[in-house]
Order: C-alpha cells, then structure tokens, then sequence
C-alpha cells in the first residue's frame, strides 16, 4: 500500500468512528493495581516508558493540534510553567502542543454539564463514578475507546489490565482509561488534633462524638470555625452525613435510599422521618455556631480552610487527601497536628476504589480523538511526563530524600505541591513518589484490606433518558429549597422539608424515582447481588 493510501484509510476510518460516536449521541437523547508493588521512589529504566515502550502508535500525526484538557478542582500556581515543559515534550512527540483547563471545587458540576452539553472542542476529560460517568457514557457523552486503542494507545492498552479494561465498560464499549493504583476513597472524620488534646475532646468516631468535638472547639477557640463546609452542602455535608449515619451503598440521587446491607431494598430517604432527623441535626449545628451562616456563599475548599486554620475539622474526606493536608501543615505549622478516623472502621463498609473511580475519556466533541488518546498515553506510561505532571519540577518543587517525596517550601511558595494537577487518573505505581506521612496511609489501606467488602454500586449506569426533563427540574428545587435545609438555615425543619418535597413533587420526583428503582433493581437481579 502506497503512503498517501495509508494515509487515506486511516483518515476513512477516524471519519467512521467519529460519525459513530455522533450517531450514538443522537439516538440516545463514583482495581488490577497492587499498593503493595508501588515503591517510594520510581524504578530506573533504560527508556522512558514501562513495559511495552518498543510498542508505536499508528497514527497520522502529520498536522499539529492542540489538545483541550479539562480537569476539575483548581489549577496548581505553577500549572503555565508544567504546560510549557509539557508542550515541548508533546510537540515533537505528537505535533501536539496541550491546553490544560480546570474548573472550581465548589461550581465544576455545572460546568462539566455545559462541558459535555454543549457542544465546545474537548479532548479529554476527567470522569468519575461521582461525576456520573456511567450515565454520561450511556448518552453517548463520550467516544468509544475499543478501535482505537490498539493504534493510537498500544503501550496504554496493554499496561491496564484486561479486567479493568472490562470493569469500566458500558453496554459493552470502552469509554474510559481507569486508573490502575489501589487505594480507598472511602472518607472519615479530619480534626484538629492538637485542639483535641488540649480541651481533652472526644475522639471523633461517629456523628455523636463528632459533634461534641465541634461543641468543644466552639466554646474553647472563639476564632475557629468548628466545621470546615462550603457551598457544596450536597456533597460535602449531606452525603457525608447520611454515609456515616446510614451505610448507604453509595452517594445516591435523587433522594434515594438503599442500605449496603440490604440492596434489593429502596426507599424515598427524602420526605422520611430519618432525613427529618438528619436535618433537626444539622440545623442544630448551624444554630451553635459550628459552620458560618454564608456557607451557601463560602467557595474556599474544606482542605484550604483546614491548612489555614480557619476551620478546625472536616465531616468526611479520604485519607490521601487527609495526608496532603498533614503535609501542607507540618512545612507551615509544624506545631499542630491532624487526627484521622476512616468511616470503615465505624460501619464496616470499607470497597477499595473502582476502576471507574479515576479515569479519562474523549468527548464526543473531539476532533482529535487518536492524538487525546496518545498524548494520555505519554501521561500515564512516560516517565518524564508522568513525574513533571504529578510532583512538578525535581529541584524547585520537590526533592527525593532516602526514597521519600519533599516538597521544597511550603504551601504557599510552592506553585506546585504533590500531585498539584489533581492527575489522579494518571497514578503510575511505578512511578509514584510518597511522602514519609503516606506510610501512615498506606497502614490505613493495610487496615481497610482486612476488612474490605464488595462494591455493590459502581457498576450501575443509570439511564435518565426517560425523565431527562424532570431531572433537570428536580434539580433545581434541590438547589432552592433542600440546600438551605441541608445547611440548616430554615428556621422550621418540618415546615421546610413539606415545602421541599411538594415542589418535587411537582417537579417529577415520584416517576424518577419509579423508574430509577426499576433500574437499579433489575442490576441487582442481573449481577445477582443480595
């Protein structure tokens, strides 16, 4: 076959697969890695990349592009200067050059709706369960994977393992590249534990002793904040609250309840005597004092208000994050200290992190599909690109000291900390730097291990096709009437959940709720879960 024939076939058949992936769009209107094989500073190799490196993409990459790259959370201070190094990298790798775009903590899941909603040039994405990964890929949101992967992606395509590869499908297609680290997001109380000595304070290990930390703090340090929360009360208090409370088998929508231990059971968790007393709870801490009055207004992360000292304790986050937080401290306050309670060891649910938890597809939108693929490829698989993305620069940001990771500087000199660009998704255990803190987390993972349990959700991949508008609707009386109550500023609990769940009503709650449980019943039924 001549040159310009090859080149022709390979052009056919991208036009294929993008006419395809639209096709699918249109008709469709919350792992293999073993912790224990990651070393504390990155294996030598003779090449750059690990296992499978003779392997060569067999893509056109005659005409330069550049890469649209959306993360969520906040960009590192440094991330201009990645993107530089990067850029000179990719642009004589792939004739690529890449634009690293973020969102904010406190507003990303609007503008990941608008991202995939709209139309706009996106290459790759971050996906998640909890960014409902599985949905949007049954809409036809993303491109399948499986064609081109071989080509664009051969080192990629071998390094994650088959069963990943399977674990992340949706009706049969390959929409993501799951992470392959091992660890567990599953969250636990964060406080100030240098506060706690002091005023002798309970342990926080359920939402009981939780909140007499938060009493004890409140009357002892008049300056600090109890409770570290923002305006994602949906997630960062009601979600925590209720999977501490009530062992659900997951973060669910919509107000649904299912209890991990009994999962062909579903229930209405909202307008329930049991949401009734969750919310007289929270309205309660708002009433002490224990989080600010604005706290529909706060955009600060809980992390940033935890490191500063505003606030004093955290209702639920994973103990990575937990460690990061433990880092920034010691290198500005080295006399404070930070206690750690994970939530397994309080209602036994301890699941070790799907393969769908961390991963990144390609949008529909994408032009540039074989390049997104090969360029996520070098991220993953590279070391130069891999090390730059997750640690920074090796003398400005960060030093290796007997095998362990060392930011250079602290929190606020440094514009790039530990795994600064949020790449989660791109983790390469054989690469992964850890700080000497991480041992600790790693003996909470040996812990979790022990009494790890299946993941009964995950899997799931809800279709809202038939209540599409609803949903849409529901949201909204979500954002006016329950976030209030969740934040516990309506003045009469009672009064203000009738007032939520008529207008949700009104709004289509009932039949997306019938036709959600419907759903999830027959996945029960078919992954024979009891």
């Amino acid at each position: 076959m001549t040159r310009k024939a090859a080149k022709a076939v390979s052009m056919l058949l991208s036009i294929i697969v993008f006419i395809t992936v639209l096709a699918a769009c249109g008709s469709n209107n919350n792992n293999g890695g073993n912790a224990a094989d990651a070393t504390n500073a990155p294996k030598e190799t003779e090449g750059a990349t690990n296992a499978g490196a003779e392997e060569k993409t067999g893509i056109d990459t005659s005409k330069k592009v550049e890469l649209q790259f959306y993360m969520l959370g906040d960009a590192p201070k440094d991330i201009a200067s990645i993107q530089e190094q990067v850029n000179k990298m990719a642009l004589e790798d792939l004739n690529a050059t890449v634009k690293f775009n973020y969102t904010s903590w406190t507003d990303w899941d609007q503008k990941y709706k608008l991202l995939l909603g709209s139309g706009q040039q996106v290459d790759l994405i971050f996906t998640a369960d909890w960014t409902q990964y599985q949905s949007y890929a049954k809409k036809g949101a993303f491109q399948a994977l499986d064609e081109i992967l071989p080509a664009a992606a051969p080192t990629l395509n071998s390094f994650v393992p088959k069963d990943m590869w399977e674990a992340v499908k949706i009706d049969g297609k390959i929409y993501t590249v799951p992470a392959t680290y091992k660890e567990y997001v599953t969250d636990g109380f964060v406080w100030r534990e240098d506060l706690r000595e002091k005023y002798n304070l309970p342990t926080p290990v359920d939402i009981p002793t939780f909140e007499q930390y938060l009493d004890g703090i409140k009357k002892n340090e008049p300056t600090v904040t109890p409770l570290s929360m923002n305006s994602d009360v949906k997630t960062n208090l009601m979600d925590r609250f209720t999977g501490i409370s009530h062992s659900p088998v997951g973060a669910l929508p919509y107000g649904i309840g299912i209890k991990y231990a009994t999962p062909n059971e579903v229930y209405s968790y909202w307008g329930s005597d049991e949401q009734k007393e969750d919310l007289t709870v929270l309205k309660r801490w708002q009433d002490n004092g224990y989080m600010v009055k604005n706290v529909l207004a706060v955009k600060d992360t809980l992390q940033d208000q935890i490191t500063s000292g505003k606030a004093a304790a955290i209702l639920g986050d994973n103990p990575t994050r937990y460690n990061d937080m433990v880092i920034k401290i010691q290198a500005t306050h080295p006399d404070w200290k930070l206690g750690y309670t994970p939530y397994p060891e309080t209602n036994g649910i301890a699941t070790p992190v799907h393969p769908i938890h961390n991963g990144f597809a390609i949008p529909a939108s994408s032009k540039n599909a074989e390049r997104a693929l090969a360029f996520y490829e070098k991220l993953v698989t590279d070391k130069r690109y891999n090390l730059l993305t997750q640690y920074g620069v090796e003398g400005k940001n960060y030093e290796v000291k007997d095998g362990y990771y060392s930011m250079i500087g602290d929190s606020t000199s440094n514009g790039f900390p530990r795994e600064g660009m949020n790449g989660w998704a791109w983790r390469n255990p054989e690469y992964m730097l850890f700080d000497k803190n991480y041992d600790g987390v790693k003996a909470i993972f040996e812990k979790l291990d022990k009494i790890q349990v299946p993941d009964k959700f995950t899997g799931f991949a809800e279709d809202y096709t038939p209540y599409q508008a609803k949903r849409a609707a529901l949201e909204q009386v979500e954002k006016q009437y329950l976030f209030p109550l969740n934040a516990g500023l309506v003045k009469n609990v009672e009064e203000g959940l009738n007032t939520f769940m008529e207008k949700a009503k009104q709004a289509g709650l009932e039949k997306i709720q019938a036709e959600y449980t419907k759903q999830w019943q027959a996945y029960v039924t078919a992954q024979g879960i009891k």
